[in-house]
């Protein structure tokens, strides 16, 4: 699956237990100082990427490829991944951002006041924060109008094997906010092309459901992200950006917990992409309402999943995915390892998912939720809409191995590992060896031993001074002997 490049970029949620460890907002900031001024895992950023969005000295690289930053809108530790071309790569660059934040909490001696937490929404505050995929994509002319119909019907079902769950609802009300649970912000970034405001309210009406970004997800396809949040967002920069191919931005993901997740997460999409790109995917997914679907799919109770196509039959999520599985085994199956594992878990997921969807509780993030909250709900006779239930909910995307839910049921040797812990390791302090992301990662290490304060970074590109810069702009190249050359100079 080495023919695409992709990443994944997650705001994490701070939650701070004693106020005397400050505000969330100094708390954030004190991690990441930690981060890159004593452990000396990347260098900061000394200019301004983005005046207000990401100012000076707001975050920046990191030796593993990846970067590390507050997001001035929310003040979210965001970590984005390094690019990779192998999707356990990517799942342990993605796990090694989680240790890299608790390694600097328990560092700083905040392990009893502070966690941090790998999920994407604050029930009772109204807001979500994402999880963000980025692939290289061939985007001409008419993919946003014609292609995209192809692709949204499998975006918005995927979350029946890679939804991670959550307690509860919201609802969305432009009209009436007298039962508005989220604060608005005193900070102007917040608001920043923001022109259509709207309350959130809790949803007394759901229990439990599949996606955590759902109910928040307006657009299919959207530029504007705040109030206005849509399945993609497009991205026209140098992330990802090399010959006739851009970065293709899903802004509607989420957090998983499982690494299975993760790598089905993004091994699954390449491959509908692979598909789409190459005119492959049958007519008959076309969806009558994307947006309806995503909603619904997640809300049902009943687990039929039902999507209303644009003929105006409906059809069960799973019978959709079996499209896009059944093209792709057709035509795709025996082109590396990567991607008939990819088909041979895909058609295991959704044949649990029309038996018993409870038995997948060993890799799929929103039945091991699911499960350990019926047993926590039986045995203490507890209703959904209890405080002690949102709490469990956010506990399973705790980060800290010692206290969050995930992790105990990894202990406890009952969720499927995919990655090996050493792999995991590297990730926190190695590039990817097959991206640009290792050249970067080289630079940045010489830049951390030589104490250079004269530098400016980006995803392609490095400069020192007007006459020394190393660019980068082929993705799929580790620029080994360039980079190597370059970094003797600094």
């Amino acid at each position: 699956m080495d023919q695409r490049i992709f990443g994944i970029e997650t705001e994490f949620g701070c939650l701070v237990h004693d106020s005397a460890a400050g505000t969330p907002e100094q708390v954030v900031e004190q991690v990441k100082n930690h981060i890159f001024l004593e452990q000396k895992l990347g260098v900061i950023d000394l200019h301004a990427r983005d005046y207000t969005f990401e100012p000076a000295r707001s975050g920046g690289f990191l030796v593993n490829g990846g970067r590390l930053y507050i997001d001035a809108v929310g003040d979210h530790e965001e970590y984005a991944t390094a690019e990779c071309r192998d999707i356990f790569d990517l799942a342990a660059h993605e796990r090694a951002g989680h240790r890299i934040l608790q390694r600097a909490v328990r560092e700083l001696d905040l392990e009893d006041a502070v966690s941090f937490h790998n999920n994407s929404v604050d029930h009772f505050g109204g807001h979500t924060f994402g999880c963000h995929e980025n692939y290289l994509a061939r985007l001409d002319e008419d993919f946003f109008r014609d292609a995209v119909a192809y692709l949204l019907p499998f975006l918005v079902t995927r979350q029946i094997f890679i939804g991670v769950g959550r307690v509860g609802g919201h609802r969305l009300n432009r009209t009436d906010f007298r039962n508005n649970v989220m604060r608005f912000s005193n900070h102007e970034v917040d608001y920043i092309w923001v022109h259509n405001f709207y309350g959130v309210e809790i949803d007394p009406t759901v229990d439990f459901q599949l996606s955590q970004r759902s109910d928040h997800i307006l657009k299919t396809v959207a530029s504007k992200v705040r109030f206005n949040r849509a399945i993609i967002n497009p991205k026209w920069d140098s992330y990802y950006n090399f010959s006739n191919l851009h970065r293709l931005h899903l802004l509607f993901g989420e957090a998983n917990m499982s690494d299975w997740a993760t790598a089905m997460k993004v091994g699954t999409t390449s491959l509908v992409l692979d598909l789409v790109e190459e005119g492959l995917i049958p007519p008959q997914v076309r969806l009558a309402d994307s947006i309806e679907t995503l909603k619904s799919v997640s809300r049902d109770p009943s687990w039929r999943w039902l999507a209303r196509l644009a003929t105006g039959e409906t059809i069960p999520s799973v019978d959709l995915q079996r499209i896009y599985l059944e093209t792709a085994q057709r035509c795709l199956a025996g082109r590396d390892a990567q991607t008939d594992w990819v088909l041979r878990e895909w058609d295991y997921v959704l044949t649990g998912l029309e038996t018993n969807p409870m038995l997948l509780d060993d890799r799929v993030d929103w039945v091991a939720k699911r499960k350990l909250l019926d047993m926590y709900r039986e045995s203490e006779g507890a209703a959904w809409n209890d405080d002690m239930m949102h709490s469990l909910d956010l506990e399973y995307h705790n980060i800290n191995p010692e206290r969050g839910l995930y992790h105990g049921l990894v202990e406890a040797g009952q969720m499927k590992q995919v990655l090996e812990e050493e792999r995991i390791e590297a990730a926190g302090a190695q590039p990817p060896p097959d991206t640009r992301a290792a050249a970067r990662g080289q630079v940045i290490r010489r830049l951390i031993d030589s104490g250079s304060r004269k530098y400016v970074i980006d995803w392609d590109s490095v400069y020192l001074d007007k006459e020394r810069y190393l660019e980068l702009r082929n993705p799929f190249s580790n620029y080994e002997k360039e980079a190597e050359k370059f970094a003797r100079g600094i």
